[in-house]
């Protein structure tokens, strides 16, 4: 089994955490989206929405992160022969889709500074310009992300598409702090995939150094967020690239391979 993924993406964080949580091995693909490794045509081939992560086994691709998260279960059933384990129930299923419909792309790069975002989207549209130039095969595939890559720079000069997000965010943290007064974990007393959807998307709070306005203010998530912090998952997923320091040494490599292709002109 591979794993085409990149600690930046929360999709990818998502997968991870289930494969650690259900103990399964598998090959890892580091595919850095901000520095258009996603766009290379070996992956795009693969791909063309270019999206993270991607999940094969065989002959076998996926793409959608939920489908995903149910195909680690399946197999993490199947391996394990246990009579007593089951598949995510209906509750859990629900929580993860309704999760999974909060984009966080608007709301994440609403908070990059802007001249760091634009020099960002700046370089990677040169990337899909020099893909395109080695693999004209695949020339309509690259205009389509080319127009993505306008269009996202256009919808984020629009006040109302951040606020709208934003929204939609309180709205679903407001619902998990109120589940969160009756249970343990976000479906019940047990960890599941749908605690494996939301912390991906707490720890991108943090990052992006929200967690005062989004995280403390509501206290049930809070103590959530302290517990979830100690599962080994979480160490080895997130913690062991965005803790502390970590998060800096993270973001600082990526940013100097940029300026330095930049610079190279290197795409």
């Amino acid at each position: 089994m591979q794993l085409y993924h990149h600690p930046y993406s929360l999709d990818s964080q998502k997968v991870r955490l289930a494969l650690e949580e259900k103990g399964i091995d598998y090959t890892s693909y580091h595919v850095n989206p901000i520095t258009g490794k996603n766009l290379d045509a070996s992956f795009f081939r693969m791909n063309p929405r270019a999206k993270l992560p991607v999940f094969q086994n065989g002959a076998h691709i996926i793409f959608n992160t939920i489908e995903i998260l149910q195909y680690i279960e399946r197999i993490s059933l199947v391996s394990s022969g246990a009579d007593d384990m089951s598949l995510s129930s209906r509750e859990v299923v629900e929580w993860m889709q309704r999760i999974q419909q909060w984009n966080p792309e608007y709301f994440t790069l609403a908070y990059v500074p802007e001249k760091y975002r634009l020099y960002i989207s700046k370089f990677r549209r040169r990337v899909i310009i020099a893909r395109m130039a080695e693999s004209p095969d695949l020339a309509s595939a690259y205009h389509r992300k080319l127009k993505e890559a306008y269009e996202t720079e256009d919808k984020l000069k629009n006040p109302g598409v951040v606020e709208q997000s934003k929204e939609h965010l309180v709205r679903l943290l407001d619902e998990v702090e109120t589940k969160l007064n009756e249970t343990t974990y976000l479906a019940g007393e047990e960890f599941t995939m749908a605690d494996v959807m939301l912390i991906p998307l707490l720890s991108r709070l943090v990052l992006l150094d929200l967690e005062e306005e989004y995280i403390s203010c509501r206290p049930n998530i809070a103590d959530y967020w302290v517990l979830v912090q100690q599962r080994p998952s979480y160490k080895m997923v997130i913690g062991k690239y965005f803790n502390g320091w970590r998060r800096y040494k993270t973001l600082i490599k990526t940013w100097c391979f940029v300026r330095m292709r930049s610079l190279l002109r290197r795409y």
